[in-house]
C-alpha cells in the first residue's frame, strides 16, 4: 500500500479486460483486486480493478502493451 493509502481504479468496457489486466498485474507482483464499480462511477462492465495509486504507470503499461480497452482510470 502507498504511504498515503491512495487507491485508484480502472473502469473497463468488458469483464474479460478486467480479468486479463488483473492476471497480468499479479504476474508483475502488483497489488490489485477486482471490485464492484463505485456507485459514483459508471461502467458497462460492472467490475473494475482497484490498485495502489503509486502503481499507475505499471497499470498503464500493461493496458497499452496488451491493447486492453478501458473506459477510464480514476483516483479514489
Amino acid at each position: 500500500m502507498t504511504e498515503s493509502g491512495q487507491k485508484s481504479v480502472v473502469i473497463f468496457y468488458s469483464t474479460s479486460g478486467a480479468i486479463k489486466t488483473e492476471s497480468l498485474a499479479k504476474k508483475q507482483r502488483l497489488t490489485v483486486k477486482l471490485i464492484p464499480v463505485p456507485r459514483h462511477l459508471s461502467s458497462d462492465c460492472g467490475i473494475c480493478l482497484s490498485f495502489n495509486s503509486d502503481d499507475i504507470h505499471g497499470i498503464e503499461k500493461i493496458l497499452k502493451d496488451n491493447k486492453i480497452e478501458f473506459d477510464a482510470i480514476y483516483e479514489l
